[in-house]
């Protein structure tokens, strides 16, 4: 679905740029502790200037690892137990090709100027080192000032929107008390005690999305906290949780195991219910100022479960369709031009 123009931007002023950092948004290093056990040096390379033959001098103590060459830290002796004999004996040896290669990959924040692991800049395909230039943290501090800023006709919206999954998926009124008191008052996941802290601290999760439709009430919701919440936002517990933790959900949450350890699919309730053209064409009519979130709810419904339910409708206009359809075809096409770029690289 095509982005809607923002309302807002947020105005950076007297911001901080560290002259060291400055153009280094897309470099990416490795970091790895110096080989001599009495230093205490931790070693940032960039990436792109360890070649294949390498030379890299500690900046504290000197010591040079060299490529081909190893350090050793003990010497061995291998013994059968059964009449103590020696069957080998040698040193044991750390090759500083292996050293390098197994380092971590880091990259600076354009944001805090700090150097972070690689993972922890959500991914970015067009840029050259495929991470963001902000880190995770500075995204999300970004995020919240910007969500503060929205104006009251884009929460309306986004309120919209979401009634209309909730619509579908037949969500009631939940009895909150009633489902902190099933997880004891403690996160599901890290088990974090959440008595007395903020509502907004303590979010009760759609165990299983609602996205794809499903409802969320007294009997089957989770209790998260508000890290972990925002960790399983959308996903199906299969793709968020272990297998024990499934186990365990399924027993709290009233939900089959089956369900939650399956992949992603749309509650067959709804499904039925998008199979009336009465109720379709009540849903086009009452969210047509939305029709966008329509298209994307429906060919998501199509790509899942290979049903459109724009075909029980009896008055969506063939222009929306028609557009429904081209938009469904451009998502096949990338899924299409991924899969096969994937397998180019497994060659």
């Amino acid at each position: 679905m095509p982005r809607r123009t923002p309302y807002t931007k947020v105005v950076k002023l007297n911001q901080i740029r560290a002259e060291h950092v400055s153009g280094m948004g897309d470099v990416v290093f490795k970091g790895f502790q110096c080989l001599d056990s009495e230093c205490l040096e931790f070693i940032f390379i960039r990436k792109d200037e360890i070649g294949d033959d390498f030379e890299i001098i500690c900046p504290s103590c000197g010591i040079v690892m060299l490529s081909g060459d190893e350090t050793q830290f003990y010497e061995y002796r291998l013994e059968d137990k059964r009449d103590n004999s020696t069957i080998e004996e040698g040193n044991f040896t750390i090759l500083h090709d292996d050293y390098i290669e197994e380092a971590q990959e880091y990259k600076y924040c354009i944001i805090c100027n700090t150097m972070k692991p690689l993972d922890f800049f959500d991914r970015h395909k067009a840029r050259k080192s495929k991470r963001q230039g902000e880190c995770k943290l500075c995204k999300r501090v970004y995020n919240s000032i910007k969500n503060k800023t929205r104006l009251t006709d884009q929460h309306r919206e986004a309120a919209q929107k979401r009634r209309m999954y909730l619509d579908l998926s037949g969500s009631a009124r939940i009895e909150s008390e009633d489902i902190y008191k099933r997880f004891d008052y403690c996160c599901f996941k890290c088990k974090k005690d959440l008595r007395g802290v903020d509502a907004k601290e303590r979010p009760l999760d759609h165990t299983l999305p609602a996205v794809f439709l499903w409802p969320l009430t007294t009997e089957n919701a989770t209790l998260l906290c508000r890290v972990h919440n925002g960790e399983k936002s959308g996903k199906w517990p299969s793709e968020y949780y272990s297998d024990d933790e499934l186990k365990k959900l399924a027993i709290l949450t009233g939900v089959q195991y089956e369900t939650l350890a399956a992949k992603p699919h749309y509650n067959p309730d709804a499904l039925e219910y998008l199979k009336t053209p009465e109720k379709v064409d009540e849903l086009l009519t009452k969210y047509a100022a939305y029709m966008q979130e329509i298209i994307k709810l429906r060919n998501r419904i199509l790509e899942y479960e290979n049903f459109d339910f724009f075909k029980h409708s009896t008055t969506i206009s063939s222009a929306w369709v028609r557009q429904a359809d081209q938009a469904y075809q451009r998502v096949i096409h990338q899924e299409t031009d991924v899969n096969t770029e994937q397998g180019i690289d497994e060659q």
